[in-house]
């Protein structure tokens, strides 16, 4: 049996809008910068204990492969976990790590405030924003981002941090 033409077309038509939306669906989903839904338990009581408990995407796997290894000295602070929970969560960390671009070369010290993708997002802040007492460091994200805790960091949910100057105030307001 052969289809004509224009019912070929209207079928591919019908077909074409939901799967166009489905593949800008799906590569919203691989922003790997989100958090994942399922997060282990063990993710947000240790790691969100001490800062925000990052989304895996936001370091390439052989980042967080080093930072799981050297958690009796993560960062200046002893962060040592039963090895157990440490082998589940670095598997868990390296399913969800970062791909593609965001992938392409881990940043200095394994610092997601040193990656490509972070400092172009935030050259515009000045320094001296950074060691405002509301920020107190570039790794606090829940400072401006609101919803951090929840791993969402886009630029709908800001909030201006407590301590600008009026000049750094016009400045976030652009």
């Amino acid at each position: 049996m052969t289809l004509s033409l224009p019912i070929t077309r209207r079928w591919f038509a019908a077909l074409a809008l939901p799967l166009g939306l489905l593949c800008l669906g799906t590569a919203h989903a691989d922003d790997r910068r989100d958090m994942p839904r399922q997060v282990p338990k063990a993710y947000r009581q240790e790691c969100a204990a001490c800062h925000v408990a990052y989304p895996p995407g936001m370091l390439p796997a052989r980042s967080w492969q080093r930072v799981m290894t050297g958690l009796d000295r993560h960062y200046g602070t002893d962060a040592s976990l039963d090895a157990a929970t440490v082998a589940r969560l670095g598997d868990w960390l390296q399913t969800h790590a970062a791909t593609g671009r965001h992938a392409a070369e881990a940043p200095a010290d394994d610092r997601i405030t040193r990656t490509a993708w972070f400092e172009r997002q935030h050259r515009g802040i000045e320094p001296a924003v950074w060691k405002l007492p509301s920020v107190r460091s570039a790794a606090q994200c829940a400072a401006c981002h609101t919803g951090a805790e929840q791993g969402r960091f886009d630029d709908d949910n800001l909030r201006m941090p407590a301590g600008l100057t009026a000049r750094q105030q016009r400045a976030w307001n652009d």
